[in-house]
């Protein structure tokens, strides 16, 4: 196993997957998925310098969204690796197949497109009717009901999808994958009995993120003046990739300021956030998500030894 630094860079996230995670760092990507044999399958690859290490992956806001959409894309075919391993209906098709080619981009596509509908669109659409209905005309109060009918989605939408078993399982190994990154950032030992012991809320984590969109487009929508509908749906569009920089650049900040009380109080709603994307992981799940973590390690190290050479 890599040696463990006692002060682990804050770059390592991750994605649960069926039956599996997806664990990444700042050189490698790697996905391990227990099959139904209980074997655990691990794909292992370098992630692209230019996005990760090159210029714009230090120019704050553009940086959060080319990470966003890279994140994204590795995330569909994390996903449809996982599908693969996890039900072997394809058990002799090579796993990077799988990841290449531009059917994965049209599913990143189609899933973005569902997400921004149900989210932004949806939300302006439905608050365009309860002001028509009830006679409002405060823009104030127009965007803050807006901003409470997008939340009132989200949170909807992640404890409905709860209750399904499937999805139940996807966040256990998503309670894995906080609790194994956890374990790693306090220098602690990564076996499943040392990692069950910390927590699954995580600074960093993807539902963090979406809370702090939805809290800033409530902020920055307050500001428009009136708008006609189709131009009230055209500017959530439009700002959409300006929040989106925004919402990484503060989750970035936050992830490294915990050590300040004021800080843990802002970020409390985005780890309570948390407690319905998350559930207790099993021992299998944890061993799945130290895999796929050692295995990002162990290749980043490797890299490194060859940049020395």
């Amino acid at each position: 196993m890599p040696q463990i630094s006692q002060q682990p860079a804050i770059n390592y996230g991750g994605q649960a997957v069926l039956e599996g995670v997806m664990m990444r760092g700042s050189k490698a990507l790697s996905v391990a998925v227990r099959n139904p044999h209980g074997e655990i399958v691990v794909h292992t690859e370098p992630l692209d310098p230019r996005i990760y290490g090159g210029r714009l992956a230090r120019v704050p806001f553009l940086r959060g969204l080319i990470l966003l959409w890279d994140a994204l894309g590795l995330g569909v075919k994390s996903l449809m690796f996982s599908a693969e391993v996890a039900t072997e209906t394809e058990e002799d098709k090579a796993a990077g197949n799988v990841f290449s080619g531009p059917v994965q981009w049209g599913t990143v596509a189609i899933s973005l497109s569902f997400a921004i509908g149900l989210f932004f669109l949806l939300p302006a659409f439905l608050a365009e009717q309860v002001e028509t209905w009830l006679g409002v005309e405060s823009q104030l109060a127009s965007n803050l009901v807006e901003g409470l009918i997008r939340l009132a989605l989200l949170v909807g939408y992640i404890w409905a999808i709860g209750f399904v078993p499937d999805i139940r399982r996807l966040y256990g190994y998503h309670g894995a994958e906080h609790k194994t990154i956890n374990a790693y950032e306090a220098g602690a030992e990564l076996t499943p009995a040392a990692v069950a012991r910390f927590p699954l809320e995580h600074p960093r984590c993807g539902t963090a993120f979406l809370l702090t969109v939805i809290v800033l487009s409530i902020l920055i929508y307050t500001l428009f003046p009136p708008l006609s509908l189709p131009l009230r749906l055209l500017s959530r569009l439009v700002m959409l990739p300006l929040i989106a920089g925004v919402a990484y650049e503060f989750i970035r900040f936050t992830a490294r300021h915990q050590d300040n009380i004021v800080i843990r109080l802002i970020t409390r709603p985005n780890l309570a956030l948390q407690r319905l994307t998350t559930r207790e992981p099993d021992e299998t799940m944890l061993a799945v998500a130290i895999t796929a973590f050692q295995q990002v390690l162990a290749h980043e190290a490797q890299q490194d030894a060859m940049a020395v050479i």
